[in-house]
């Protein structure tokens, strides 16, 4: 991770959001690295701070901000706004459509039976939930799970564009055709999108299927996988 460009992008944030001190721990780490790190930020004008105390604040910002969401019909139905969970440390993100009606009834993303498949896709991959970052195009569920409205994804996609910049993560894993569509900006069917990166503001974007789709086509499953081995793979070349 790129610790001065993560720091960077969040003193913007909350710049803008109007923070006139941070509300985050100010430290120092005692040795050499810690001297270092500290000569780093000097150059960079940016104070020595905990970097992932700054993404939580950032984090929480933005959640204060959303609020009681009203900015479009949505939020007439919903029972729970779905903000996202997971690591803002996280080196995957993992991005749905929109919640269903169990993740409506517990206000959190992918806990339905889609959820089980997606978490055993993680565990699969040698990760825990927590490992990684979870989160939808939309905050709220369209009523009957119908597909998102235009509108709709206008109106709520700054938010998930925000908490990519927060999170900072090296790959993102669209999942289904909805999500890919709305991040890459393009029709172009998942079938012939999934198994190839593409890109989203320098960050690697891997589409593949959506586990509610999977539980529809189960033959299918080793396609995602083949596609989680990618990003597993591209994860790994980045470390060497």
């Amino acid at each position: 991770m790129n610790i001065t460009r993560d720091i960077k992008t969040v003193l913007e944030y909350l710049d803008a959001l109007g923070f006139e001190s941070l509300p985050v721990i100010i430290g120092r780490k005692q040795g050499d690295e810690g001297r270092h790190e500290r000569e780093r930020a000097a150059h960079h004008h940016i104070p020595d701070l905990h970097a992932s105390e700054i993404k939580k604040a950032a984090m929480d910002a933005l959640r204060e901000e959303i609020g009681d969401c009203q900015r479009c019909g949505l939020s007439k139905g919903r029972k729970n706004l779905v903000f996202g969970e997971g690591s803002l440390d996280a080196e995957i993100m993992f991005i749905g459509e929109a919640p269903g009606r169990d993740e409506d009834l517990q206000g959190r993303p992918f806990v339905g039976d889609a959820g089980k498949l997606l978490t055993r896709l993680i565990e699969k991959m040698g990760l825990r939930r927590e490992d990684v970052y979870i989160a939808n195009i939309l905050k709220s569920r369209p009523p009957m799970n119908r597909d998102p409205e235009e509108d709709e994804i206008r109106a709520c996609l700054p938010f998930l564009e925000r908490q990519i910049e927060i999170i900072a993560p090296k790959v993102i894993v669209s999942l289904g055709r909805i999500s890919a569509h709305s991040l890459l900006n393009t029709r172009t069917p998942i079938t012939k999108l999934r198994g190839t990166f593409y890109d989203y503001k320098g960050i690697p974007v891997m589409s593949t299927f959506h586990p509610a789709y999977l539980l529809r086509n189960p033959k299918d499953k080793w396609l995602v996988w083949e596609d989680a081995q990618k990003v597993l793979d591209l994860l790994k070349r980045e470390k060497r």
